[in-house]
């Protein structure tokens, strides 16, 4: 504002001002929606910068306190920019670590039924071992009983089937 246009600002004052009361032109800013939104200190300082950052009339305090403002605004959004990729990390190391779970519980299921085919296929190798054994021992009792009766039979063809039967 120009000096020339401060004359014709007018506000009214109580005439007992209380410590406590707030002027009118101040009650304006509580009625907009927009003020009672809650908006992060860090994000403040970077939606609304100090008034010495604004300043252009700059003295050399004032621009240190400009370079310092800047700085400062770079660090926040630095930090912002920090959080956001630290989440963003922690977001891929939890997928990361779910698709090795989901993984794990795939790989224990596929273990699960190969533990169980192995199962069956041993199961059916003991029985045919011991249907081999029984196989086995079926054919030395006849060859003992073809023998038996070779010994006791006066036809000498036996024998020749026995001879026939011992070279296979």
């Amino acid at each position: 504002m120009q000096p020339s246009e401060i004359s014709g600002l007018q506000y009214i004052v109580p005439a007992n001002p209380s410590p406590y009361s707030v002027p009118a032109f101040e009650l304006s800013r509580f009625s907009n929606p927009m003020h009672n939104l809650y908006i992060p200190p860090q994000l403040q300082e970077i939606i609304s910068p100090h008034p010495s950052c604004i300043n252009n009339n700059s003295t050399s305090d004032e621009a240190d306190e400009q370079q310092l403002c800047v700085i400062n605004e770079r660090k926040q959004r630095r930090m912002i920019s920090n959080r956001e990729s630290a989440r963003r990390s922690r977001m891929r190391k939890q997928r990361h670590l779910d698709e090795l779970w989901s993984q794990v519980v795939w790989l224990r299921n596929e273990n699960h039924q190969l533990i169980d085919k192995l199962n069956h296929v041993s199961e059916s190798h003991d029985k045919v071992v011991e249907e081999n054994v029984q196989l086995k021992e079926e054919a030395s009792q006849l060859r003992r009983m073809l023998s038996d009766m070779q010994l006791t039979s006066p036809y000498s063809p036996l024998t020749d089937l026995e001879h026939a039967l011992a070279d296979n």
